[in-house]
Formats: C-alpha cells, structure tokens, sequence
C-alpha cells in the first residue's frame, strides 16, 4: 500500500510527542532546560554525522572535501530565495491556525516549538528518500525507521518546548505527503548523486536547528529550504 509509510511515521512521531507531553508536565524547569539542550546536542551530532559522511571522503591516504561548491551555493542561493518568500512565514501561519483550533492560544513558545520541530522531522535524506521508496515502491520500512527516530525526538522536544514539538507532527503529513505525490509522477528520475546532495544539505540545515534549541539563535531555517531543491537539481 503506497502512503502507509508516512501514516506509519505520523503515528509513531505522534506517540512520541503524546508522551513527551505526559512525562514534560510532570519535569522541573531545570529539567525541561537539560532536555531541551539534550535535544539540540544529539540533533547537532547526528546531523554532523550525516554531513561528514557526505562532505569527506580518502583518496590516496589523504581525506579530501567533496562538492563544497554545490554545498554553497544550494545553502547561498537557497536562502536567499526562502527569504524572498518568506517560507518561514507560513509555516508560522499554519502554526497559528494550530494552535487556534487546539485552543493552545495562551501558549507563548508553541510556534517556535513548531516551527523547530517540523524543521527536525521533515528536513533530510530519510524523509524524501523513504518518501520516494513508498510511493514508487510500496516499501514503508525507511518511513518506518525514521518514525522511530522521529518519536525519539519529538518525546524529548515535547517534554522540553511544550505541545508545538508534538504538533509538529501533523507536518510530516504534509511535507511528506507532498513529497510522495510528486515522487509518483517524477522519483524515478532521482540520481544516487541527488540524494547524496541532499542528504549533504539537509543534515546541514539540521544542525542549525540544534544551535537554535542549543543558543536560543533564531536562525530561520525554513527559509533556507530551497536549498534542497538546488542541492537534488545540481549538475
């Protein structure tokens, strides 16, 4: 069944984040303070990681950088576009409507918590490439996998930053339902090189999430986005 990759990782991001409310509730502010920088620390070091593996390579017993021109110029002329368009705009837009019809409008960190969630689960090569693999294929397991992951997450972000983390959920919904309706007209034509670029990319953007949660910086990574979209395109 095609979708049920991403119903399966909504669900389990969905739980994960129920949880973290339980527990969030129940914790010390000093606790809530630990946890979040908790989150942001394993968010920076999984996205260096991930980074890394793509940035460097050993050729010839030396260890060489790869594609950091593509790397610029995506995160450049990507940003420069998601400024002019203001993409973090509407997704504080959609956060608000959120946090209207769940009667959460007391709620002063929900956007920020959102907006910093929805930037973690939907951000990276597993989204797209499980995304691509379940509507092509009918192959659920990397949603599946990254449902696990986003769980983790989003417990930790929800008991740390509030309800906006849990809701952030609703976003792989949508980022990933987007993703599969055009992986089915066009995923096919993604190149090993695409995904590797994003992957690149992505993981880079992620990390400037965690220094946002880490920093309390205000880095507007959702309107870097289109740096995606000129990593996947570059030559």
């Amino acid at each position: 069944m095609r979708g049920l990759g991403t119903i399966i990782n909504f669900i389990l991001a969905t739980g994960g984040g129920v949880v973290g409310l339980l527990f969030g509730s129940k914790l010390s502010k000093t606790m809530r303070e630990t946890l979040n920088y908790t989150s942001g620390l394993t968010i920076m070091f999984l996205a260096i990681g991930g980074t890394m593996s793509k940035m460097l390579s050993v050729k010839g017993g030396s260890l060489n950088q790869n594609n950091i021109m593509m790397m610029m110029i995506s995160l450049t002329a990507g940003s420069a576009i998601g400024e002019i368009i203001n993409i973090q705009k509407w997704i504080e837009k959609f956060g608000i409507f959120l946090r209207r019809i769940t009667k959460n409008t007391g709620d002063p960190e929900f956007i920020d918590a959102f907006i910093s969630g929805t930037c973690t689960v939907c951000i990276g090569a597993m989204a797209i490439i499980g995304s691509i693999e379940d509507a092509i294929n009918g192959n659920y397991t990397v949603l599946a996998a990254k449902g696990l992951i986003d769980a983790v997450i989003l417990c930790v972000m929800a008991a740390s930053l509030g309800k906006g983390a849990a809701f952030s959920s609703i976003s792989i919904l949508v980022f990933q339902g987007i993703v599969e309706i055009i992986a089915g007209f066009c995923g096919q034509f993604m190149t090993q090189t695409a995904l590797n670029n994003l992957s690149y990319v992505g993981n880079i953007l992620i990390f400037a999430v965690g220094i946002n949660l880490i920093w309390d910086k205000n880095i507007r990574v959702a309107n870097m986005l289109p740096a995606l979209i000129i990593a996947i395109l570059w030559p």
